[in-house]
């Protein structure tokens, strides 16, 4: 099956390739069920090498990545789990848009290490997939921060974002019948915070201002461990050639 949500962030955000060249950086949601032939022949299309799977151990089972693994795709987990005490208690005061943008920081801020990760998988050569479950909170945030890292306006970043939205139906149905006690598939129930069952912009827009107080994605990734020399790797393989010259 085809992946959900699967989009290149520089055909929305940057469709003039000012700031990013195309065919470098992809975001999707998670296989559902699992990757298959199709979704190994999507991958390759896209010339995509490298998988990175931002889910908590518990969202993910050694069969979602195995067939692109068996066609010579690198998967690697960059672990940014969603239920450690810190998430879980923001989650539970979640109520607006600037709180989900608020939330993103935190998440980040807790998971430093997958933060990373993720950027040093970014910076390989070839096409790189990030996804999570829904491809939206985790995979929007990584995304975010490296489209700013590249000078990608704001608004451009959330218009980025906000394009979830028309998938949403899609990533909920698959999850509420892969997860049936993940947050959006308790929509029903009434017990998930309505922001996380949105994309709303002004989530975005809040977790860029938010960055932009720790001086911006380049000082907030070297807060989080990742090199000054993975930066620049990833700027030299993703920024458009106006940019990189």
């Amino acid at each position: 099956m085809s992946l959900v949500n699967f989009r290149d962030p520089a055909l929305a955000a940057d469709p003039h390739g000012s700031w990013i060249r195309p065919g470098v950086l992809y975001r999707s949601a998670q296989p559902s069920p699992r990757a298959d032939h199709a979704t190994v022949a999507q991958l390759r299309d896209h010339g995509i090498l490298t998988v990175v799977d931002l889910r908590g151990a518990a969202e993910s089972e050694p069969a979602d990545w195995a067939a692109a693994e068996a066609a010579g795709i690198d998967v690697i987990a960059a672990r940014m789990d969603p239920t450690t005490d810190a998430v879980m208690a923001a989650m539970g005061t979640m109520t607006t848009a600037a709180d989900l943008g608020a939330f993103y920081l935190l998440m980040a801020e807790q998971a430093p290490h997958a933060v990373t990760a993720a950027v040093e998988a970014a910076a390989r050569p070839g096409g790189v997939l990030l996804h999570c479950a829904a491809g939206k909170d985790r995979t929007g945030l990584i995304t975010a921060l490296l489209l700013e890292l590249l000078g990608v306006p704001a608004e451009a970043i959330v218009a980025d974002y906000a394009r979830t939205s028309e998938a949403l139906t899609q990533i909920f149905a698959n999850l509420a019948e892969r997860h049936p006690t993940h947050p959006a598939a308790l929509n029903a129930r009434d017990l998930a915070p309505a922001p996380l069952l949105e994309a709303p912009a002004e989530a975005m827009t809040a977790f860029l201002g938010l960055v932009r107080t720790r001086q911006g994605a380049a000082a907030f990734l070297t807060a989080c461990g990742t090199s000054p020399a993975t930066l620049d790797a990833f700027r030299a393989k993703a920024a458009a050639e106006a940019v990189a010259c």
